[in-house]
């Protein structure tokens, strides 16, 4: 059985979200569909998923995210044992970054 998240009210709104071309236009809709304290929740989470991924403590998460343990360990949680979504974004960002820089594809450093 689906969860009940899946459904098609959901996936409409995935794949308008995969219609956005640039930051800009991210943020006029992602404004437009929630508040500014559900988007500054939202980038902490994703902040706190980039830290963990690096290997920055919790408690230094905690102070630079104002995330509460709790949900620094949810966001870790769900790093390593949820659908892999974080995963797929961080590994997709980084591919991106290694294209992007001449110096990082090259090997060489500046």
């Amino acid at each position: 059985m689906k969860p009940k998240w899946i459904n098609s009210d959901t996936d409409n709104l995935f794949k308008a979200i995969m219609r956005l071309e640039d930051t800009e236009e991210a943020r006029r809709f992602f404004r437009d569909l929630l508040t500014e304290g559900e988007i500054m929740e939202f980038a902490a989470r994703w902040k706190a998923a980039r830290m963990l991924n690096s290997g920055i403590p919790y408690s230094q998460i905690q102070k630079e995210t104002g995330l509460s343990s709790t949900t620094v360990a949810r966001v870790s949680q769900w790093l390593t044992r949820g659908m892999s979504g974080y995963q797929l974004m961080l590994d997709k960002l980084n591919h991106h970054d290694r294209v992007e820089d001449p110096a990082k594809r090259d090997g060489k450093r500046s």
